[in-house]
C-alpha cells in the first residue's frame, strides 16, 4: 500500500473552547486566537485597544501559528514596558487528517495528530507567581547564560579590513621577489 493511493480528505481539528485553555483565569478576558493567515499588526492593534479596560490577555496558537503567537505577546510586553505578568502553557490539540482512497478496494485511513498549542496570559494584575510556567514584570529568561563559553570546535574570527590601501588593492595579492 502506498500513499499514491489516496487523496487527502478533510481535517477534523478539536476545536478551541475558553473553558479548555488551561489557565487559573478571570472570569472576563481578551482571548486572541492567532492562526496562519493572521496579521500581527492587527492582532496587536485590536488587544491593545481592548487591554486596558480587560487587563487580561490569552494569546493561543496551535501549530504553525506558535511562533507568531509568541511574537504578539513580546512585542505586547514591550509596549508595556515589561511591567506585565505572564503565564505560559504548553499543550497538544488533536487533529484528525482523512484521506480518501482512489482504488475502491481500500479503506478511508484517518491519521491522528496532535498539533503543539501555546497560550500566554498577559496581566496587569498579579497571578499565580506559584503556577508553572509564571513570570514575573521585569523577568527577562537570557538567551545564553553568563557562564557560557563558545563550542570548542567552533573559530571566531574577526574579521580586518585594511582601510588604508585603495579598493583595488583590497583584495589583490601582491607578491614581490
Amino acid at each position: 500500500m502506498t500513499m499514491e493511493n489516496y487523496r487527502k480528505g478533510k481535517n477534523e481539528e478539536q476545536p478551541l473552547e475558553r473553558t479548555a485553555i488551561p489557565l487559573d483565569l478571570p472570569e472576563e478576558f481578551l482571548w486572541m486566537q492567532v492562526r496562519g493567515g493572521s496579521k500581527i499588526r492587527n492582532l496587536l492593534e485590536h488587544a491593545l485597544k481592548s487591554f486596558e479596560q480587560s487587563r487580561t490577555v490569552v494569546w493561543t496558537g496551535a501549530g504553525p501559528s506558535v511562533g507568531k503567537t509568541i511574537t504578539c505577546a513580546e512585542i505586547m510586553k514591550r509596549e508595556y514596558k515589561q511591567k506585565l505578568h505572564q503565564i505560559t502553557k504548553i499543550c497538544y490539540k488533536e487533529c484528525n487528517e482523512y484521506w480518501d482512497p482512489a482504488v475502491p478496494e481500500l479503506d478511508r485511513l484517518v491519521v491522528k495528530r496532535k498539533q503543539p498549542m501555546i497560550h500566554i496570559c498577559l496581566s496587569i494584575d498579579s497571578l499565580n507567581d506559584q503556577e508553572l510556567g509564571y513570570q514575573a514584570p521585569g523577568d527577562v529568561v537570557p538567551y545564553k547564560s553568563p557562564t557560557s563559553q563558545p563550542h570548542p570546535n567552533r573559530q571566531h574570527h574577526k574579521r580586518e579590513f585594511n582601510r588604508s590601501k585603495p579598493a583595488s588593492n583590497r583584495n589583490s595579492q601582491v607578491s614581490r621577489s
